[in-house]
């Protein structure tokens, strides 16, 4: 006789229709449940609103209303004309500055790659020399990449240092390696403080063309100032995480 696990045993089954817990809300912890027990795989298609309101003896008004519900929280993505599926359970990780983003994910035993986008010196605009603590149109090497995890294309970064602390960086392998072991290793500039800040954006048509996503849908926006342990500011970087496939992580030691 198979064993149900621990998730299992503690998903519910069946509405209370004696509980002060409104049907809508149970309905949505049981298919919350279903899901998160593994019953159904990332990208399977559950059963449909008819389906449901047979099972649960639901209007498919309030089955539909519980489907958007869990559709807004990314448990599950509709796809027109063939149903409601599964969405893929997001990639969790820590703040880059903990460790670097892709040392974390081949860590976890994600497959990563990772593109070169552009590479190139320009001037620096105001808000790029703000956190460079240089003049606006100063020299900076901006280097953007694309992180792709199991083939699919998760994040962008686009990071800013100036070219007076690192003259040859356009020719080093930023695809290849970390940026930050490369500008410790070459130039001497060791991470000894970062700021951060972490927003919700909306993605350009650029953007979502390099993300496969449409342009509009949201994303997570990082930004990240490093500072050698003299506090002097070397790198700025931006850094675009869909929210759809990656949740940021914090500890703190209080």
């Amino acid at each position: 006789m198979a064993v149900a696990s621990p998730a299992e045993s503690a998903a519910p089954k069946t509405l209370d229709r004696t509980s002060a817990i409104p049907l809508y809300q149970q309905l949505g912890e049981i298919l919350r449940s279903r899901i998160e027990a593994g019953e159904w795989s990332p990208n399977t298609k559950i059963p449909s609103e008819h389906e449901l309101n047979r099972e649960y003896g639901l209007s498919r008004m309030t089955v539909r209303q519980v489907l958007t519900s869990l559709v807004n929280e990314g448990l599950l993505f509709r796809v027109q004309g063939k149903g409601t599926y599964v969405a893929p359970g997001k990639i969790s990780a820590k703040s880059p500055a903990y460790t670097g983003m892709r040392q974390q994910l081949e860590d976890a035993g994600y497959k990563t790659s990772t593109e070169l986008v552009d590479a190139s010196v320009g001037k620096a605009d105001k808000h790029v020399a703000s956190h460079l603590g240089i003049d606006a149109g100063d020299e900076v090497v901006t280097i953007t990449r694309l992180r792709r995890v199991e083939d699919e294309p998760v994040s962008l970064h686009i990071s800013s240092v100036p070219l007076g602390l690192a003259p040859s960086l356009l020719k080093e392998d930023s695809a290849s390696e970390q940026l930050c072991v490369i500008l410790d290793r070459e130039y001497g500039l060791v991470m000894g403080h970062v700021e951060e800040t972490l927003e919700s954006t909306r993605a350009s048509r650029w953007e979502g063309e390099k993300l496969s996503i449409n342009p509009g849908e949201p994303l997570l926006l990082l930004r990240q100032q490093v500072s050698t342990p003299e506090g002097i500011p070397f790198e700025y970087t931006r850094i675009l995480l869909r929210g759809d496939r990656i949740r940021l992580s914090y500890s703190y030691k209080l």
